[in-house]
């Protein structure tokens, strides 16, 4: 609910609001909590709701009615009992590449081809639309041409609308509090852009298509189940009915590590500030070892900096739960290990790799790794012991911490416990030499 406040030390709010709960106070119907823009006060227990992570994880869906590669004789049986405007989406069996709206009309059912003509889709060759949730929506409000409007959708077994799981868990996002500025990053995906959320600044990813935009949402229900300093903090997530998404974190005004390391350079940078950093990183990371979360994806292009030059590990599209498996033709080979490369076997020891890989793009000013080795020959040369040279300037002790990151066996590897001890000795021992 919308709070006012009654005293001065009170923090008013609006609904909707995201707040941080510092402490609970001595009465438990009170919390001291902090805005987003940092004020400080107490606020009401009952006046507020816990935001709960979403794990509905893969059954999480953007198109639950959406039912894949099954066949016309399967969408009829899915939409039988026969119920007028009960209707789903496959992919053509005739046609592929396009596909097909099945709607359940008056005890039979129809088969509409969607075409993908233009760069759009279309059933009738007169309404174009970016996606399916656009084409959906469109004609669930009119029928247009079809046999009835669309009533009801025949969600796929097992899944979840992603709509309905974020605003249950509280972290469905109105769009109308959101103001877009200016585009600050393009992907294949969609635009990042730099926007303002209630007075607070933050970053944007806006995603169009259907396809990315699902792998998105995947990303996001991860994003709410974690919370740490050196993480990039989701904010919320937007759903629009027309297939827009806009997923909103923290906005981070230094960018991506590997540009800032690039544009900034040996004369900016000194060696403590790339030990913060190296430091930064190792404390999110041991985070996500600590709750069974495995990265993936772990580079310098993926870690971000704050205004106040705080590094913080971002783009979770390809983290998932210590267990589950992952297809490797979409792995950076010379981020990845090379037992994740060849038998898809991820661990936090395969991030350890991969953090020894960020390690030398610090120390190295944001080089590309193995620079002169052909991509398809890095992974036999490593698996035959080699290992990059240590960079100019790296202290010794940082370039020991790499080689055993590259440790071929993963058993053999630090932990990030480990590493976060060694690199805190390294970094007192800096600051001590400074001192003197």
């Amino acid at each position: 609910y919308t709070f006012k406040g009654t005293s001065e030390q009170d923090l008013p709010f609006n609904k909707g609001d995201v707040l941080t709960i510092i402490v609970v106070t001595k009465d438990p119907n009170w919390y001291k909590a902090k805005n987003t823009a940092g004020r400080e006060g107490t606020i009401p227990a009952n006046y507020v709701q816990k935001r709960e992570g979403v794990k509905s994880g893969g059954k999480l869906s953007l198109m639950p009615w959406f039912h894949g590669k099954i066949t016309r004789d399967q969408a009829e049986r899915l939409l039988n009992p026969p119920e007028t405007g009960l209707f789903l989406v496959r992919e053509s069996t005739n046609f592929p590449g396009d596909y097909t709206l099945c709607v359940s009309c008056e005890g039979k059912v129809e088969h509409y081809r969607i075409i993908y003509a233009k760069g759009k889709l279309t059933i009738d060759e007169e309404g174009y639309f970016e996606n399916l949730m656009q084409l959906v929506e469109h004609y669930s409000k009119d029928a247009d041409g079809l046999c009835t409007r669309l009533i009801k959708p025949k969600v796929e077994e097992g899944t979840v609308a992603a709509q309905d799981e974020f605003s249950r868990s509280g972290w469905s996002l109105n769009r109308k509090d959101l103001k877009l500025d200016q585009v600050i990053g393009k992907g294949e995906f969609g635009d990042v852009m730099v926007g303002d959320y209630r007075g607070t600044k933050v970053a944007v990813k806006c995603i169009k298509n259907d396809a990315t935009a699902q792998a998105f949402i995947a990303e996001a229900s991860v994003m709410t189940q974690l919370r740490h300093d050196n993480l990039v903090q989701l904010l919320g997530v937007i759903v629009e009915e027309n297939g827009s998404l806009y997923i909103v974190t923290e906005f981070m005004a230094k960018g991506c590590l590997v540009d800032y390391l690039r544009s900034r350079g040996r004369t900016v940078i000194d060696g403590d500030a790339l030990l913060h950093f190296a430091l930064n990183v190792c404390e999110a990371m041991a985070y996500l070892e600590a709750n069974n979360f495995v990265h993936r994806d772990l580079a310098a292009r993926n870690v971000l900096v704050s205004d106040d030059s705080i590094a913080k590990v971002s783009d979770f599209g390809l983290t998932k739960e210590a267990s589950s498996t992952q297809d490797a033709a979409k792995l950076p080979v010379k981020w990845t290990s090379p037992e994740a490369l060849r038998e898809k076997r991820f661990s936090t020891k395969s991030d350890v790799w991969s953090y020894g890989i960020l390690l030398w793009e610090l120390y190295s000013f944001g080089r590309v790794p193995y620079p002169k080795i052909p991509l398809k020959e890095v992974v036999p040369r490593v698996e035959n012991g080699y290992k990059m040279g240590c960079p100019d300037g790296c202290p010794d002790v940082v370039y020991n911490l790499m080689t055993e990151c590259w440790n071929l066996d993963p058993g053999v590897r630090p932990s990030f416990h480990k590493l976060k001890e060694r690199i805190i000795s390294a970094h007192e021992r800096t600051l001590q030499s400074i001192i003197k």
